[in-house]
């Protein structure tokens, strides 16, 4: 708690002069007057936020990345699309240890200005480490403090922060240092309301004077679920702390489109908006009433698979969001939810004009043959042999260190595309 009060202290000493907004780096971007795609694992992958973007989102969000599952990724551009690609080799032996995993994928030219990474840390040093493989692709790095999930606060991150805050105080001093500022980027934060207003008050204000361009709170307290409606009795104190600080402040929770989010961006008094749930159905959310408002399931279809397949996304991710956004009472809709490839889906739907592309990528991704018969050939290709399924589950060899370090590992990189591929089709 000694660095919380002196991050307070050191605010107020200088809250009568720092007016002026805190200087957006020259590779980053200002939070403010922007309405934005949140933060989603699974939903905000390559496609979601390219699609995002195209209906009027300011800025996008990529899902939340481990640290781990990062450092010691690879960078490479695809040659087909020209996206950046960070890659690892998988850690589990077997015939298909040799596959490179694309852990997160991004689109220089159209994401350019617009990308903020967000990255799943306890740990400045390992924070740091992570952000520094990014950071001359992104437009700034977001700490998630807020996420409530067991996969995230068991490892004392996301949520998990918000009962630490020396720690988190320590990952954004450390970030903007070594990161921000020699990259000229922006860091920012994401964080939850805590019950108690003057407990966010003191978290805010220490956070406001680590040196970030920005910060988003989601008006729910970390045991509160999305069915429960947002809190939002402590957004004008929040904003006037941020305010003052020089700090862009955005407002997460129930956000239902653009003309929703202005509406409570002049309610409240924030900076700024982003959009979860509502994007995640339907993307064109971002798209303001006056210039068409939300798209038909149609369209967004259209629009989402062509996006996808420009990106050689994962089928398994594909059909993850379809499942999400197609009517379920659409008899076309059902059986293109049942869809085991991009071919299938497309001539399902009746996009004849996506079939020579959906043949092609559905062929890079090694789906072509998703009948029964190939799908078993596949799957009989893929199993490692029984010798190496007994030695797997053994672990009575292994330290228990060791054994939870492999799979810390190996569940950080879950995220992304490596987490989409878990998807059956």
């Amino acid at each position: 708690m000694n660095r919380l009060i002196r991050s307070v202290m050191a605010l107020g000493t200088n809250s009568v002069t720092s007016q002026a907004r805190v200087p957006i780096p020259q590779h980053g971007v200002d939070y403010r007057g922007k309405i934005v795609l949140a933060p989603m694992v699974r939903s905000g992958e390559l496609p979601s936020r390219l699609v995002s973007l195209r209906y009027g989102a300011d800025l996008v969000w990529g899902p939340e990345t481990i640290d781990r599952s990062l450092i010691g990724a690879v960078r490479r551009v695809n040659p087909r699309n020209q996206t950046v690609e960070f890659t690892r080799i998988p850690s589990h032996p077997g015939p298909a240890s040799d596959k490179v995993s694309v852990i997160y994928r991004i689109d220089p030219a159209r994401e350019k200005g617009r990308l903020v990474f967000q990255l799943g840390t306890a740990s400045p040093e390992l924070a740091v480490q992570a952000a520094r493989v990014v950071a001359d692709d992104v437009s700034g790095i977001d700490v998630n403090a807020g996420c409530p999930k067991p996969f995230s606060t068991l490892g004392g991150m996301g949520a998990a922060l918000l009962q630490t805050p020396d720690r988190l105080v320590s990952i954004l001093e450390a970030l903007v240092r070594e990161v921000g500022q020699p990259w000229q980027i922006g860091i920012s934060v994401k964080i939850r309301i805590l019950k108690d207003p003057e407990q966010t008050e003191r978290l805010v204000t220490a956070l406001c004077a680590t040196g970030i361009t920005g910060l988003t709170v989601h008006c729910r307290t970390t045991p509160m679920r999305p069915r429960e409606a947002a809190i939002r009795d402590q957004l004008p104190m929040i904003a006037s702390i941020c305010r003052s600080a020089g700090v862009a402040c955005l407002m997460n929770g129930d956000v239902k489109s653009r003309d929703h989010a202005l509406a409570l961006m002049s309610q409240y008094d924030v900076d700024g908006a982003m959009i979860a749930t509502s994007a995640e159905s339907n993307f064109s959310c971002f798209r303001s009433a006056a210039d068409g408002g939300l798209a038909s399931w149609r369209d967004l279809a259209h629009e989402y698979i062509s996006t996808a397949m420009e990106c050689e996304n994962k089928w398994g991710n594909t059909k993850y969001l379809l499942n999400i956004f197609l009517p379920g009472k659409d008899k076309t809709a059902q059986v293109a939810k049942a869809a085991r490839t991009y071919t299938h889906c497309c001539t399902v739907l009746g996009f004849d004009d996506l079939l020579p592309a959906a043949n092609k990528v559905d062929s890079i991704l090694g789906i072509s043959d998703r009948t029964e018969a190939g799908i078993k050939r596949s799957a009989e290709l893929l199993a490692p042999p029984i010798h190496e399924k007994v030695a797997k589950t053994d672990l009575t060899t292994t330290p228990p260190a060791a054994r939870d370090i492999d799979m810390s590992i190996n569940s950080s990189a879950m995220t992304g595309d490596t987490l989409a591929s878990q998807i059956t089709a």
